[in-house]
């Protein structure tokens, strides 16, 4: 029986070698894995290290669009979602999300306005999270920090690292209070000098090239939230 994560509670897994969890990831280029023609991004990786035959794992389903900002991916959410569970009556287990930097783009000029005004961000997203957990259990990745030097992105988007900073602490404030668990890939990848940032973006400055893609998996599966499905076992959900 599936149930989802109350503000007061966290996600919890019983062994269950029956039955492999559905799991869908949502969201914006960094879900879809742009930028890395080695390995499909980090959703494609850790979708690929679950199906070897020797460690089966979960299934994975990546359902990324380049350029998405909160109100589209919101719009595709549940149509999304009710396809996904591959067998009659069934819907996933758990989704992953991941959208916001380009919510966060000035348009035009560096002091344009946002893409998507704050505080309507602000509004979406609370509503979004609050429309995703009424599916399923939820999962949050944040964004990575953008190399400021490169923009504009397409001659007309100039993503900066302060606008990024506000975006992301309005998720991470909404997925506290919805009790959702946040992986914090800004301040995670922050805390490097910039030298280190720049091997693993791509000459966008805007999306990670393979190898940070790569980092990102393993900040994904090294994530206590996510780490617990990331084995040979196979788990369902309780509350």
């Amino acid at each position: 029986m599936q149930t989802f994560v109350a503000p007061s509670m966290q996600l919890s897994v019983v062994t269950n070698s029956n039955q492999p969890l559905k799991i869908v990831a949502l969201g914006d280029s960094l879900v879809y894995g742009f930028g890395d023609p080695d390995g499909g991004g980090w959703v494609e990786r850790l979708r690929r290290t679950w199906m070897l035959p020797e460690s089966p794992g979960h299934v994975l389903y990546n359902l990324g669009v380049r350029g998405d900002r909160i109100g589209q991916v919101a719009k595709r959410l549940e149509v999304e979602f009710r396809h996904r569970g591959e067998l009659r009556n069934r819907v996933p287990d758990i989704i992953i999300l991941s959208v916001g930097v380009n919510d966060s783009a000035r348009v035009g000029r560096p002091d344009g306005k946002n893409y998507t005004d704050f505080s309507i961000f602000e509004g979406q997203i609370a509503s979004f999270l609050q429309q995703a957990q009424e599916l399923c259990p939820v999962l949050f990745v944040g964004m990575v920090p953008v190399d400021e030097v490169k923009m504009p992105f397409l001659n007309c988007l100039y993503y900066n690292r302060d606008d990024q900073y506000r975006y992301k602490e309005a998720t991470k404030l909404a997925c506290r209070e919805q009790g959702i668990p946040y992986l914090d890939i800004f301040d995670k990848w922050m805390h490097h000098p910039e030298t280190w940032r720049v091997k693993r973006l791509s000459s966008d400055g805007l999306h990670p090239n393979t190898l940070g893609y790569q980092t990102l998996l393993e900040n994904a599966t090294n994530w206590e939230a996510l780490a617990r499905f990331n084995s040979s076992d196979h788990y369902r959900l309780t509350s």
